[in-house]
Parts: C-alpha cells; sequence; structure tokens
C-alpha cells in the first residue's frame, strides 16, 4: 500500500532528463559499471569481522584446531621410533650375539665398513643378536593411534562449531542487507537494475557463504599445520628446515603474482552474473512486450553478449586462479626431492636415524600440502572475497534522511495538508516541481490532471516522502511530515497504484495485507463494497484460492478490484488513487465509483487520473503542467475559464481528430 510509485508520466520525464539507470524495460540494464572495488586485503579484513558476534565460538575453533594440529604434528615423531625399532631389529639380527653395540661397531670399522659402522653407531634401540621388539613397537603403533583419535575428535568438533558460525554469520549478513535495503532511498532502487541488485542480495552471499565454508576450516588448519611442521623439523634438524622454508617465499611469490590476476577476472566475473541475471528477469518479466514488437532476436543477441563476457570472465578466473595448484605442487616435489637426497645422506653418515628422516619427509610433505592447500583455495578465497565488496557496497550505500530525533505522533489524524513553496528535482540540473503551494481541506477530494511528465505521480510521492524535498515543506494536520516517522505518516495513507501488485497468498491474505488484524467478517464487508465478493464465490477455493506472485490466476481487473478492497479494508485518514480503475470494465468501472465516493467519504483523497470523466464529481481539480500547478478549481469552473483543463476535456470528449492534431501543434 505504501510503495514508490512510477506511472508513465515519470517515465517520460526521466527520457528528458536523461535515464537515471533503471533500465527496467525489456533489454536493458546491460553495462552499467559497477563501482570501484575495495582492494583484497580491506574487503577480506571486513569479512573475517563479521564473525565478530561468535568470537567465544571462533577463540574456540582456534583453540581446538591448535590442540588437532598440535597432536597431528608429535604423531610422525613418534612414528619415528616405530621406524628405528624396526630398522634396528633387521641390522640387530644380523650381527653376532653376545656382543655390544660398540664392539659391533668396532668390529665393521675393522672390516672397512665405515658408513655401515656409522648408521650401526646411529641406532638406539638396537641389541646385536636380537630381532624386532614387537612390544615396544606395538606400545609406540597404540599410543599414535590414541593421538590420531583424539586429534580426529577436536577436529570433528571444531569443524562442527564452524558450520553453526558461518550459518549464523550469513543469517545475519543476510538479514542485515535486508534491513538496509529497508533504509535505501528510492532513488536508490531507481539507478540499480532489478536484476542486477537481485544477484547481489542472493547469488553473491550464497557465494560469501559458500567460500567461508570451504576456506575457513582449511585454511585455520592450514596454516597453524605449517607452523606446526616447521618448529618439528626445527626439532629434527634445522639444516633440512632452511632446505625446506626455501619453500615458502616461492609459494608467496606464486600466490600473490597470480592472486593478483585471479581477482580482477572474478570481479568481472559476478559483474556479468549480475548482468545476465538483470537481463534474464527482464526478459520474463516483459516476454509479452519483446514478443509484440519482433525483439526476440534483439533479446537474443544482448543475453548471448553478456552472457559471452559472462564466459570469458569465468573462464579468465578460473584459468588464472587454477594455475596456482599445479604450480605449487611442482615447487613441492622439488622440495621434496632434495629433502630425500639430503636426508639420505644424513642416514649414511649416522647424523640421523632413518625414523627421523622419515619423519621429517613427513613433516615436509604435511609442511608444503598446507601451502598447496591455501594456494589451491585461493581462487575461492578471490571469488568470495569480491562477491563480498558487492554485498559491501550495498551495505555502504547512502541511506535515506534519517528520523526527527524527536519524532511526532500523530495519533487523530484528519486530512488537512498544505504543500509551501514546495521545490523538488530528480536531476539538479532539470527543476520538475518549483515554488509550488496547495492546501487541501479535510474530506475533500483532489484530481491531479494533466499531460504525461506534468509531475502529478511525483506530487503524491512526496507526500509519501519517497523522495526528500529539495526547498519548502509538506504538512499533515499542520506537522511537517519530516517529524513523523514514516511508518507513522505512511500507516496513516492508503494507496492504490496503477500497476497492480500481489504477492503468493491467498485472496483473503492479500486483500488483509494492510491490517493484519482484520477479522474475516470485515475482510468480506471490504471484498463486497468492492465487488470483488462477487468473483471470488465463483472460484472453487472462494477467499483461500492461492494466487501466484504475479497474481496470474485471476484477471487484471480482478487483481485490480482486489488492490481497491485492501485499501478500502485498511481506513486510512488520507486516500491516493493513481487511476485506480484503469484496468476494469466500464461497467466496473462504475460500480467501483460508488464504492470509491464511499471509501473517500470523510477522508482527504488525491485523485491521479487520465479519464476526465472519473473525476468529474472531486472538490477540488488541479491541472498540472512542467511541475507546476496553471490551474485549479471545480469541473465546472474549469470548463468555464476555458484554459488548459478545458482543453485536456475536449481533446477527449468533444473534439475530433483535427482537435487533437491542432492541440498536438499548439503544445509543441
Amino acid at each position: 500500500m505504501t510503495e514508490g510509485i512510477k506511472s508513465d508520466e515519470e517515465k517520460a520525464a526521466e527520457a528528458r532528463r536523461g535515464p537515471r539507470g533503471s533500465h527496467h524495460g525489456p533489454g536493458g540494464g546491460i553495462g552499467v559499471p559497477t563501482e570501484k572495488a575495495a582492494n583484497f586485503g580491506t574487503s577480506a579484513k571486513r569479512l573475517i569481522g563479521l564473525l565478530r558476534p561468535d568470537r567465544v565460538a571462533v577463540t574456540a575453533v582456534v583453540v581446538l584446531t591448535s590442540i588437532a594440529v598440535v597432536l597431528n604434528a608429535i604423531g610422525p615423531y613418534i612414528l619415528a621410533r616405530a621406524t628405528d625399532l624396526i630398522f634396528a631389529g633387521f641390522f640387530g639380527r644380523q650381527l653376532p650375539a653376545g656382543v655390544t653395540q660398540e664392539q659391533a661397531v668396532g668390529g665393521l670399522r675393522a672390516q672397512g665398513e665405515d658408513t655401515l659402522a656409522d648408521m650401526v653407531a646411529a641406532m638406539d634401540y638396537l641389541v646385536p643378536g636380537q630381532g624386532v621388539d614387537f612390544a615396544a613397537l606395538a606400545q609406540v603403533l597404540l599410543l599414535v593411534l590414541g593421538i590420531y583419535l583424539v586429534a580426529s575428535a577436536f577436529s570433528w568438533i571444531q569443524a562442527r562449531l564452524l558450520v553453526v558460525v558461518v550459518n549464523r554469520t550469513i543469517f545475519n549478513l543476510r538479514r542485515d542487507v535486508e534491513d538496509k535495503l529497508n533504509r535505501l532511498p528510492l532513488p536508490y532502487f531507481d539507478k540499480q537494475p532489478r536484476g542486477e541488485l537481485l544477484s547481489r542480495v542472493t547469488n553473491d552471499i550464497d557465494n560469501v557463504s559458500q567460500s567461508l565454508q570451504q576456506t575457513l576450516s582449511q585454511l585455520l588448519n592450514s596454516l597453524l599445520t605449517v607452523v606446526a611442521m616447521v618448529v618439528m623439523m626445527f626439532v629434527l634438524s634445522p639444516t633440512l628446515a632452511l632446505v625446506a622454508l626455501i619453500t615458502i617465499p616461492v609459494s608467496v611469490v606464486v600466490t600473490a603474482v597470480i592472486g593478483s590476476r585471479a581477482q580482477k577476472q572474478f570481479k568481472r566475473q559476478w559483474k556479468h552474473t549480475g548482468e545476465v541475471n538483470s537481463i534474464v528477469e527482464e526478459t520474463f518479466t516483459g516476454h509479452e512486450l519483446i514478443k509484440v514488437f519482433g525483439r526476440q532476436d534483439a533479446s537474443r543477441r544482448t543475453f548471448d553478449k553478456s552472457n559471452n563476457d559472462l564466459f570469458e570472465a569465468g573462464f579468465g578466473a578460473q584459468f588464472v586462479s587454477g594455475i596456482i595448484m599445479p604450480t605449487m605442487m611442482f615447487v613441492g616435489n622439488l622440495n621434496y626431492v632434495v629433502i630425500a637426497v639430503l636426508g639420505g645422506l644424513r642416514v649414511a653418515s649416522g647424523t640421523m636415524s632413518l625414523g627421523e628422516v622419515q619423519a621429517f619427509i613427513q613433516y615436509s610433505r604435511q609442511f608444503t600440502q598446507p601451502l598447496t592447500q591455501v594456494a589451491s583455495m585461493a581462487n575461492l578465497m578471490q571469488s568470495g572475497v569480491a562477491s563480498a565488496e558487492r554485498v559491501f557496497e550495498v551495505l555502504d550505500a547512502p541511506e535515506q534522511q534519517r528520523e526527527s530525533a524527536r519524532p511526532v505522533a500523530l495519533d487523530n489524524p484528519h486530512g488537512q495538508v498544505a504543500f509551501e513553496d514546495v521545490s523538488f528535482s530528480y536531476d539538479p540540473q532539470r527543476p520538475l516541481i518549483h515554488d509550488l503551494d496547495l492546501s487541501v481541506e479535510p474530506g475533500q477530494t483532489v484530481a491531479i490532471v494533466g499531460p504525461t511528465g506534468a509531475g502529478k505521480t511525483t506530487l503524491v510521492n512526496l507526500l509519501m516522502r519517497f523522495y526528500e524535498l529539495d526547498g519548502g515543506r509538506i504538512t499533515l494536520d499542520g506537522l511537517d511530515i519530516t517529524d513523523l516517522t514514516r511508518r507513522g505518516l505512511r500507516s496513516r495513507i492508503g494507496m492504490v497504484l496503477q500497476d497492480t501488485w500481489l504477492f503468493q497468498g491467498t485472496i483473503r491474505e492479500n486483500i488483509a495485507y494492510g491490517r493484519p488484524d482484520a477479522t474475516e467478517a470485515e475482510i468480506v464487508q471490504a471484498a463486497e463494497a468492492t465487488y470483488v465478493d462477487r468473483f471470488v464465490r465463483t472460484l472453487p477455493d472462494g477467499y483461500d484460492t492461492v494466487l501466484d506472485a504475479e497474481g496470474g490466476n485471476v484477471s487484471a481487473g480482478e487483481k485490480q478490484l482486489i488492490t481497491i478492497a485492501r485499501a478500502f479494508l485498511s481506513d486510512p485518514a488520507l486516500l491516493i488513487l493513481d487511476e485506480a480503475t484503469s484496468s476494469v470494465d466500464t461497467r466496473t468501472e462504475l460500480l467501483l465509483q460508488h464504492a470509491m465516493a464511499a471509501l473517500r467519504s470523510d477522508r482527504t483523497s488525491f485523485v491521479i487520473a487520465h479519464r476526465l470523466s472519473t473525476i468529474r464529481d472531486a472538490d477540488l481539480i488541479l491541472v498540472m503542467e512542467d511541475g507546476g500547478i496553471v490551474e485549479q478549481g471545480t469541473h465546472a469552473e474549469l470548463l468555464a475559464a476555458g484554459g488548459a483543463y478545458a482543453r485536456l476535456y475536449q481533446s477527449q470528449f468533444a473534439g475530433s481528430v483535427v482537435d487533437v492534431d491542432e492541440e498536438l501543434t499548439t503544445t509543441t
């Protein structure tokens, strides 16, 4: 009932002013530039900041992940003992029994087997003449199994917590975006293609959710694993650890160079995704118009171009980011080969045991693997941050003017309306309404007429505070409407638009939309008064008939009747009718004239009319041209004056085609 309205006259005015970016027609909204995106670091930091309300759970996730990583890091170190037990048992069985390890080493050196002697000397668990100590081996394996089970339990708990945190964060983000949309001024929506805006609040938020789900846990685990592996590698061999660390700067450089290029591609990808959604939405909305004018091929070409742009951007983003993974795997494999060779030499020299080298190789693989995982997640992170930037642009958009710090309550409105020296323009360079004065008494019916683009609908948009004034003020019962809350103001106003709007639900729910607490008797009374009841009774489910989102299962005239019943039921103090009977037949229009006469009784009404036959009984008729009131009076007075209203009236009822042509010539 209180949505912004934009009639044909406003659309024509926009054409004179130049496009304001709404692009709501079929095939519009293509190539609209987006604002410059914030850099990756700033946006990523802000995205992570969304988790702050769940910082306790996030802290628990970090602690649990740290414990799991530490336990997983200890595992190979303990397994090194198992390897040494097996290796020592194998060599111990080859040596003569009854000698000490030192004696065995001396015998090998005497035989010229210095390398083998160094290896035997480094074995802590070797007993000459004895094989593998399976009891000790079993203890080690059971200990490692217990450690890995505990680590897995902690990992499961932290994963569960993180799912809760991420889903709650996305829930809050959706709620914040919804609240933001309700605080945005109408001009913002005029400048945004609907498909593009829908893409931001649906596709982009879904992509942020998916990116957080897939990367946050793995990223945290990978970073902590890198730290743990580095510490353990230095414990085992500082020399080999330094060799392994060469991977880090190489990985950072590769990720930074490739990632910076991928970010631009992902930004383009989501921009073109919004454009494609906009085209699809507009094409489906205006498919009848497209067919009428034979614009299917043009619409298809527009879609193909935008779809091709999306393909190229998506392919480029995935290709560039996909290079990271194989590059990192190549660097990791080179690192593995170097460590394996150096480790083998250290085992041969006796400076490290075979188990220690095996553990170090495990650590090096577990060290390069997280780096590779982080690199492979770069495309997801880039895509998620690119989507987050687009969502943040909505959240950062300038909001409508704040409510009064001390709003005034309007408990018993009478409907006295005054426009005092009002000025307004959509574009500062093209003034529309200037120095307008108007006084309407309670209970009056004011009709607003004039050529397309004269400012008729703008006048009621200003009264509803869909737009803010450039100058002057509007009062309701002597109170400046800016001193009232928007909700308080609009709750006193009922509106029936030229373009009907019904939501998916029953006819009963649609009628009661503006007054959900209405009783069944009140709903039926409103339906009877507006002639809705007569066709609802013919439907199989009556008032329980479910309408689809577009109201496609009832006729255009029946949809209009339902919206009029909705306004009737809300019992407003101020009524706005924007060519409310344009979609009904002549007989029904005559019936509705009586219904709306009862609806307008004892309340102030503004009627925007194109058919002058509907406003003959109005208490005051305003004739607008170029944003100003050029005439006002009753129907009889204005006809007698022979001015603009008389010319409009004659062109509809008394003039011939020649008269119309002369009028058009005079106007131009």
